[in-house]
C-alpha cells in the first residue's frame, strides 16, 4: 500500500509552507504531494494568508521536487476551461519531468463560488460539464501531433485545435475521479479514469463503492484491474495521548471522533486501519494532513507507519 500526502491550503498556507511540506514529503519516501483545489477556507478560522491557485502552486513545486508525483484532489470544473486546463496540466507535467496527475470533480462548495464570482450551475450541469471536460482533456491530449480535435457538446465547442501542448506522460497523465455518486460518479470512473478515489469514508461505504466501480468496468468490458481504488483519510497521529490530544486540538477535533472517523491514534493504530482499508481494496491512501506547519507529525509518520503499510 502507497502513501500520499494530501493538504488543504485554502484552509491558510502560503506557497512557502505548502513547498516545506512537498519537499520533506519527497525526502522521507511518501509517494505524492498532493492538493485541494479551493479558493475559500472551509470552516471558521483565520483565513490569512488567503487562497494559492492550485495549478500555479503545484507548477511551482514541479520545478522545486524531483521525484514525488503532483496532483489535485480534486479540481472542480466550474473553475476552469477545459482547453486552457488541458493546456495547463500538459504544462506542469512537462515542468515535472512527468509527475502530474489530474482529480477532477463537479464542485460542491458554493461559497467560494460567490466570493469570487465563480458560476455555480446546478449538479445535474454540472455532472454533465465533468463527463464533457472528460471527453475534451482528454482528447486534446491523445490527439497525434500534426491532427486537429474539433468536439462539439452542449455546454462546450471546440473547431479545428491543434491540440497542443501535449504532455511528457504518454498516452496522458493519470485521472483521478472519486466520491459517492451511485451511478455516474462509478461509470465515469470506469470511462475515463486511472483512478477511483473515495474521500473520507466509513469503511462499510468504502467497500461497496469499490464494487460498484467495479461493476461499472464490467459493464464496459474493462478490467478494474487498470482501474487504482484508493481513499483519503484525515490522520492524526501521536507517539502517546497527551501528543494525540495536542495534535487533535490544533485541528479542532476530538480524539473519540478521530479515532472512530479518521486515521487516528498511536501509530500501529494508524497501521492498523490502514490495513483494515488495504482490505477493503485501497492500494493508495491520501493521508490528508490538516496542519500544515506540523513536520513533526510527517516525521512520525513516515518513521513508524510508512515502513509498515507499505508490506500490506
Amino acid at each position: 500500500m502507497r502513501l500520499r500526502i494530501f493538504t488543504e491550503p485554502q484552509n491558510g498556507a502560503s506557497y512557502d509552507q505548502q513547498l516545506a511540506v512537498a519537499r520533506l514529503t519527497e525526502e522521507l519516501g511518501f509517494d505524492a504531494f498532493f492538493r485541494s483545489d479551493h479558493y475559500l477556507r472551509i470552516g471558521d478560522g483565520d483565513p490569512m494568508p488567503g487562497p494559492t491557485d492550485a495549478w500555479v502552486t503545484l507548477g511551482g513545486l514541479a520545478r522545486e521536487t524531483r521525484a514525488i508525483r503532483l496532483g489535485t484532489l480534486v479540481s472542480p470544473v466550474t473553475f476552469r476551461f477545459p482547453g486552457p486546463l488541458a493546456i495547463s496540466v500538459a504544462e506542469v507535467d512537462a515542468m515535472s519531468g512527468g509527475r502530474v496527475e489530474l482529480g477532477l470533480g463537479t464542485g460542491w462548495y458554493d461559497d467560494e463560488h460567490l466570493a469570487y464570482g465563480i458560476p455555480y450551475p446546478p449538479l445535474r450541469q454540472r455532472f454533465e460539464m465533468l463527463e464533457e471536460q472528460l471527453e475534451i482533456v482528454t482528447g486534446l491530449w491523445t490527439t497525434p501531433v500534426g491532427e486537429r480535435f474539433s468536439y462539439e457538446g452542449r455546454h462546450y465547442r471546440l473547431s479545428n485545435s491543434p491540440a497542443l501542448p501535449k504532455p511528457m506522460q504518454r498516452p496522458r497523465p493519470p485521472i483521478i475521479l472519486g466520491g459517492y455518486g451511485s451511478r455516474r460518479t462509478p461509470t465515469l470512473a470506469a470511462r475515463f479514469a486511472s483512478e477511483f478515489n473515495v474521500p473520507f469514508p466509513p469503511l462499510d461505504v468504502y467497500r461497496e463503492m469499490v464494487q460498484r466501480v467495479r461493476d461499472a468496468c464490467s459493464e464496459i468490458s474493462r478490467d478494474s484491474a487498470t482501474l487504482r481504488t484508493t481513499v483519503a483519510l484525515t490522520v492524526c497521529c501521536g507517539r502517546n495521548e497527551a501528543e494525540l490530544e495536542r495534535r487533535a486540538a490544533a485541528i479542532g477535533r476530538s480524539i473519540t471522533d478521530l479515532r472512530a472517523n479518521a486515521l487516528a491514534g498511536r501509530p500501529d493504530e494508524v497501521v492498523d486501519r490502514l490495513a483494515a482499508y488495504r482490505e477493503a481494496g485501497a492500494e493508495t491512501a491520501y493521508l490528508q494532513l490538516l496542519d500544515i506547519d506540523d513536520l513533526d507529525q510527517l516525521r512520525l509518520l513516515a518513521a513508524e507507519v510508512l515502513p509498515k503499510v507499505a508490506l500490506l
